[in-house]
């Protein structure tokens, strides 16, 4: 602990870096904002233009829902971890992963967690507890995005936005401790080397228990950036990032059949010495080049390294009885990733007709290694879920593993895309828009049982696909935006036909359309958004064989079925007076299998899918006291809903003695539940103090991953941080 907050320390006198990205630079140039010390409220969404749309049209232009949440709430709010600031992004919600070593994010039905989080542009391994501490804002497009980033699902794409070197100097230091011995001792510094370099520093170290017996978290996090003024036309930003994050697997409650126990929401039911580290690198160089004021020039180039390993046991499996044996776990994952992103940006006009033209290419490569271990004995501990007053968790020599399975994959992506967005005199627009994408992985599976020999070379998979997006605008003021649009993307499959070929990707298909309206002066934005997403080849167990049998194999696909994800969401950001913000939103989905093959595996037509709930719904409000009496006076507030939802495995139908039967005892259902979280502060020239208690109420809910891990979520706590500002 003591090394790393030492390293913090000449980090903060020696270099004094810190991540950034170049267009917000632009950015901030369009936004209306009022400074109020610590807090900077953005006037107009709509009017802003977001990184992750590759252009700097404006948001009441484009026929796609769109939302941010910028620095100013991620601080009110006390915003640990990246689903803290997913809380306030309407139609977007958080599951748990296996064993709590990461958080995952769907939206409109589909997991975000696999290919669809982003930095600055660029696609992260999204294994690790992203650090929010460094995010300027975070951007969230809703629906299809596969024009501008490939192979995504339509659920939305969420990209993180980082913080901008600036010339003057700032910045500030905080210490942000609360319940559950946490403490979070913070840097962020920013100044000018000269009239052309920039520099900022943003960095933190995190040491933390949990409201769970045994859990506990430590982490450390570095962020410099340098931005270059080569010339008035040319930019460049060189940024870098490190995190490692030491945690304890914790695989949560107990669950008999598919009934969550009513345990005591502490107690931790692996080993003591149950142990995960992740540790995740990133340098990108981006730049920017102005050929004249309507075209622009940019190049980002990135560099990523992700590891993770953990050891510990897993989640406990009792019986009808309550009996249960712990197994043992280890797992190692390895992914290295190299991108590069060239893009043109132009307007010119035709006639009377304006065009706004975006064309770019991409490319990555990724390569990952997974590692599989066993253990002689498999399990560790053995107990009741009913009878805890001698439960050990074990304090004994960590058990030795043996590394068995090495599965090495290189995936290569390559996409060209073009959009236009044409505007007829002053109410009509018309995005044209078209991707083609190219994706090969190869696969190598390693037998280490003796010595490393090839068990398998897995089929060359390579998947192409088209992606069109049309959308039209109709604005009959300034003030308000009627939109409608089409799009297509695609996903990759895993297996084969019965012919053992690589079974080709799903293509998946989505129509939305939607208001955007502006009121009393641009200080209230609100939308409404309808869609319709449609997967009509969904990849299911094939029913025969190649030689006419029946088929057991799950490897062994069609593509045969079909889901449908439909829905509404409308979402409110409000500045009605001086030091008020609000923000608010409420999303339906009803995500259903609406054709499937009725055979083996094959899931059940009619049925939700699991983990998405039917409703989800945010407020916040935060007040800064104008009155002579009260200066310096802040108040805020959150509530979220998330509605009534499954988790476990979709039921299924599977082949019995008695031929084939429905599986109905594979999901876990979930209650709705509301959390309320409030906070008060007061500012003093430029020392701050925030207090917050989250989950007021001592809400008890859970988020399940599949059926490994059912995790309560966190019970009432209190946060407080004091910062100085430079």
């Amino acid at each position: 602990m003591k090394k790393y907050i030492l390293c913090i320390a000449f980090l903060a006198v020696h270099t004094s870096y810190s991540q950034t990205h170049y267009t917000q630079l632009d950015s901030l140039k369009n936004k209306k904002t009022i400074v109020l010390n610590t807090v900077v409220v953005q006037q107009n969404p709509f009017k802003t233009p977001v990184y992750a749309t590759r252009s700097d049209i404006k948001l009441l232009d484009l026929p796609q829902g769109i939302q941010t949440v910028d620095k100013s709430i991620i601080q009110q709010q006390q915003a640990i971890r990246l689903s803290d600031v997913v809380k306030n992004i309407n139609g977007a919600y958080v599951g748990s992963a296996r064993g709590g070593a990461q958080e995952s994010f769907w939206s409109r039905g589909y997991d975000l967690s696999s290919n669809n989080i982003f930095k600055n542009g660029f696609r992260v391994n999204s294994g690790s507890m992203p650090e929010v501490a460094s995010l300027e804002r975070v951007e969230f497009l809703k629906g299809n995005s596969a024009l501008l980033f490939g192979n995504v699902v339509p659920g939305g794409v969420v990209n993180l936005v980082t913080k901008v070197p600036q010339f003057q100097l700032g910045g500030e230091i905080s210490l942000q401790a609360g319940s559950y011995n946490f403490y979070k001792p913070s840097l962020d510094i920013y100044n000018g080397f000269t009239k052309n370099i920039a520099y900022r520093l943003v960095a933190n170290y995190e040491n933390s228990k949990s409201f769970r017996d045994i859990v506990q978290r430590e982490r450390l996090y570095i962020n410099p950036s340098l931005l270059f003024k080569i010339d008035k036309k040319t930019e460049f930003i060189l940024q870098a990032d490190y995190l490692t994050d030491d945690w304890t697997p914790d695989f949560g409650t107990a669950m008999v059949g598919k009934d969550i126990l009513q345990l005591p929401r502490n107690i931790y039911m692996g080993a003591k010495w149950s142990n995960g580290t992740t540790k995740q690198t990133t340098v990108t160089g981006l730049l920017k080049h102005s050929l004249n004021e309507n075209w622009k020039l940019n190049f980002n180039s990135s560099f990523q390294d992700y590891r993770r390993q953990w050891i510990g046991t897993e989640r406990i499996q009792p019986d009808n009885n309550g009996f249960w044996n712990r197994p043992l776990g280890k797992a190692k994952n390895t992914e290295r990733i190299y991108a590069n992103q060239f893009g043109i940006l132009g307007k010119f006009y035709t006639y009377n007709i304006k065009h706004q033209v975006l064309a770019g290419i991409d490319w990555e490569n990724s390569f990952t290694q997974s590692y599989t271990y066993t253990f002689m004995p498999t399990t560790y501990g053995s107990g009741n879920v009913f009878d805890f007053s001698n439960f050990n968790q074990g304090s004994g020599m960590i058990p030795e593993a043996k590394n068995t399975r090495l599965v090495e994959t290189t995936t290569n992506r390559f996409g060209i895309y073009a959009q236009n967005l044409i505007s007829f005199q002053n109410h009509f627009k018309l995005l044209l828009g078209l991707r083609w994408s190219w994706q090969q992985a190869d696969i190598f599976d390693y037998d280490l049982t003796a010595n490393p020999t090839l068990k398998k070379q897995e089929p060359i998979r390579i998947d192409k696909a088209f992606s069109p997006k049309i959308g039209l605008v109709y604005q009959p003021t300034i003030h308000l935006s009627i939109f409608a649009s089409y799009s297509n993307s695609f996903t990759p499959n895993t297996g084969t036909t019965i012919d053992l070929q690589v079974i080709k990707p799903s293509i998946l298909t989505q129509y939305e359309a939607g208001i955007k309206k502006e009121f009393f002066k641009e200080k209230v934005n609100a939308s409404v958004t309808l869609y319709h997403i449609v997967n009509s080849n969904l990849a299911q167990t094939a029913q025969y064989k190649a030689d006419g049998s029946i088929n057991t194999d799950t490897s062994i696909k069609i593509l045969s079925g079909e889901t449908t994800s439909k829905g509404l969401e409308v979402d409110l950001t409000a500045y009605p007076a001086k030091g008020l913000t609000m923000m608010a939103g409420y999303s339906y989905n009803d995500m259903r299998f609406t054709k499937t093959s009725i055979t083996h595996g094959s899931f059940i037509e009619g049925d939700r899918l699991t983990r998405t709930p039917y409703c989800t719904a945010n407020f916040s409000l935060f007040y800064k006291f104008q009155n002579r009496l009260l200066k310096g006076v802040n108040i805020g507030t959150l509530v979220y809903y998330m509605g009534k939802r499954f988790g476990g495995w979709n039921n299924d139908y599977q082949i019995s003695n008695t031929g084939l039967v429905s599986v109905r005892d594979r999901v876990v259902p979930l209650s709705d539940y509301a959390t309320l979280d409030f906070s008060v502060g007061y500012d003093w020239k430029k020392y701050s103090i925030l207090a917050k208690v989250s989950n007021a109420t001592n809400t008890l809910n859970y988020t399940v991953h599949e059926n490994y891990s059912v995790n309560p979520i966190a019970p009432r706590q209190v946060m407080a941080i004091i910062k100085y500002k430079f």
